[in-house]
């Protein structure tokens, strides 16, 4: 199908970009890899007078670590992340994800940011991003603001940017010593969204109980779904096969999926549930446990 009418934007800056935002607010999108919103366009699912194209804007392009984080640039694609060596050697929840994103060519084209700031909880990276305690930041008329990943998802499609900001880097705090994190992953065929997936990061003490943790599933719900409780039973606890076990069916029975083509409520909280459990027992491992 062919989208609306629109208006096609080339800001050159943020400050541009932003000002165009904010001349015509809610008519007015952001394009940055146009992987998700280009097919809702043409599907007749969304509507926009205005599309500001973010892709020509220096400095939005990096994978960086510094002050204790990992930084990276909205409009990095998902194919760097997945050349990245310091996502392969430090960030393996990552390093398992982004190959089991779409496929190579929405991977080359698609970006970190439009990924996590499009609040489609079908996408990959936002589960991920809850997982590891991310935050976003975002810059609007009145400058810089942060938001952490776990108040930034607010229903479908609905996030805690305001029309006129755009998301401009993630940043992930850097895993201290005995970390291990994993992405398992469930789909129908290359290219399709997930029956299921599962988010895992982790830190163990001394003594190889868990010191913290955090799970979030994908698909799962309206937004993107953290299982609190399940993480919180974790913590003091050591990792063995009962442990996972429970946890795994806590953060399964905090799912609210649909019924699609993909299968049935049921199936899909199971396979939470399984994922979650394999995405424990890597992670777990990863962080030097048994």
């Amino acid at each position: 199908m062919i989208p609306a009418a629109f208006d096609y934007h080339r800001p050159g800056t943020l400050d541009e970009a932003v000002k165009l935002l904010s001349s015509h607010g809610d008519k007015a999108k952001v394009l940055s890899g146009g992987m998700s919103l280009l097919p809702m366009l043409k599907l007749r699912l969304a509507s926009f007078a205005h599309l500001v194209d973010i892709g020509r804007i220096p400095g939005l392009d990096y994978i960086k670590e510094e002050g204790g984080f990992l930084k990276i640039g909205a409009m990095t694609r998902q194919a760097a992340l997945e050349r990245s060596e310091l996502v392969r050697t430090r960030y393996l929840i990552l390093a398992d994800a982004v190959p089991l994103i779409a496929d190579p060519l929405v991977r080359n084209r698609g970006t970190l940011g439009g990924n996590v700031a499009n609040g489609d909880p079908g996408n990959d990276q936002p589960a991920i991003m809850l997982a590891l305690g991310a935050t976003f930041v975002a810059r609007g008329p009145k400058g810089e603001r942060s938001v952490p990943a776990g108040q930034f998802y607010k229903g479908l499609y609905s996030t805690a940017l305001a029309p006129n900001e755009i998301l401009t880097e993630v940043r992930i705090p850097a895993p201290p010593p005995r970390s291990g994190g994993a992405y398992a992953k469930l789909k129908r065929k290359t290219g399709d969204f997930a029956v299921a997936a599962a988010a895992v990061q982790l830190t163990l003490d001394g003594k190889g109980a868990v010191e913290r943790a955090a799970i979030a599933l994908t698909n799962a719900g309206l937004t993107p779904v953290e299982a609190a409780d399940a993480a919180k039973y974790l913590v003091g606890k050591k990792p063995d096969e009962k442990t996972i076990a429970e946890a795994s069916r806590m953060a399964a029975a905090k799912s609210s999926p649909s019924a699609d083509r993909r299968g049935s409520v049921e199936y899909k909280k199971e396979m939470a549930r399984v994922l979650t459990a394999r995405a424990l027992l890597k992670a777990v491992q990863r962080a030097g446990g048994k």
